[in-house]
């Protein structure tokens, strides 16, 4: 069993996707359409920056879904490569789960960048600059994470937003008492706490406000049938349902993303091959949740010809 996987946040840079567009149609008519639904030159950031214009969370969210999504769209029309014919199940880390949706026809491609432009806005405005912050706990499982969460909190939010594999674990909450997490790893018996270059915490309860503009969004906008089952990020289980997805995709802006015990969800029903489009940062992740697991992560124009070859 295969399963095809879609990066997050922070897998952005300046450059992304001028590859694959200078040798594709297929994927220039993808930045094309994200552009229009936008009505935004989104491509023109990815292609030339600037970085700070890119890392902005309104325009990395749609950029990383849509370098993916044309990553995807070459393999399937340009080598005529089928994520349904090839692929057993999808998954995608925080955003990517976005990306996931679009991939198994849940959201048509315009419909998931504005949905993620939206996303990326209002979660944003949903706390004012400065008075949230992210950290990443190196050498810490769920359990220590949460002891020192808990420990740091003295009142304030302090919660565990990312279990992304056995070393990494990503707090998120007020400033101050993710400061104070990260003095205190060495008391929780942690091997660092490294705070986050992020403007805004994500994935804790202070993102509600986000949550309802999405609720409100997805009301309008809810996912159709899906073409494979995805993992969902807040329940690490198989979803088939597109109800039951609009319901997890609200609960998942302040909630955790359950990206190892996801993966491990994904092994134990059979995945033997994770398949990571449009980036390289879920692939090594996976390879330290479970070193049996074969890895493939596509980027380039040669990433994809190898694939479809290995596919055909």
């Amino acid at each position: 069993m295969r399963a095809f996987v879609f990066p997050g946040q922070g897998s952005q840079k300046v450059g992304m996707g001028a590859e694959l567009a200078d040798a594709s149609a297929t994927a220039r008519a993808v930045f094309e359409e994200v552009d229009d639904a936008l009505s935004q030159n989104l491509s023109t950031i990815m292609r030339d920056g600037p970085e700070e214009e890119l890392t902005l969370t309104a325009n990395a969210q749609p950029a990383i879904m849509a370098n993916a999504i044309a990553t995807l769209r070459v393999l399937e029309e340009d080598f005529d490569v089928a994520l349904s014919s090839v692929g057993d199940c999808v998954a995608g880390h925080s955003l990517g789960e976005y990306t996931a949706l679009c991939a198994v026809g849940a959201f048509s491609l315009g419909d998931t960048a504005c949905l993620l432009k939206l996303r990326g806005k209002a979660m944003q405005a949903a706390v004012p600059v400065g008075v949230g912050a992210m950290c990443a706990l190196l050498g810490a499982d769920v359990e220590k994470a949460l002891a020192l969460a808990g420990a740091a909190a003295e009142g304030e939010v302090c919660e565990l937003a990312n279990d992304n594999d056995p070393t990494q674990v990503v707090l998120s909450g007020h400033v101050g008492a993710i400061e104070r997490a990260v003095g205190l790893v060495k008391e929780h018996g942690i091997k660092r706490g490294i705070p986050l270059p992020v403007s805004a915490p994500f994935h804790c309860s202070l993102m509600q406000p986000a949550a309802d503009a999405m609720a409100e969004a997805l009301a309008e906008t809810s996912p159709e049938s899906m073409a494979l089952p995805i993992y969902a990020n807040v329940t690490a289980s198989k979803v088939e349902d597109p109800s039951e997805e609009q319901r997890l995709l609200v609960e998942q802006v302040t909630g955790r993303v359950r990206w190892r015990e996801s993966v491990l969800a994904m092994r134990a029903d059979g995945v033997e091959q994770f398949v990571e489009m449009g980036g390289k940062v879920l692939g090594p992740m996976i390879g330290r949740i479970d070193r049996e697991a074969a890895v493939t992560s596509v980027i380039t124009m040669a990433d994809i010809e190898a694939l479809a070859q290995e596919l055909s």
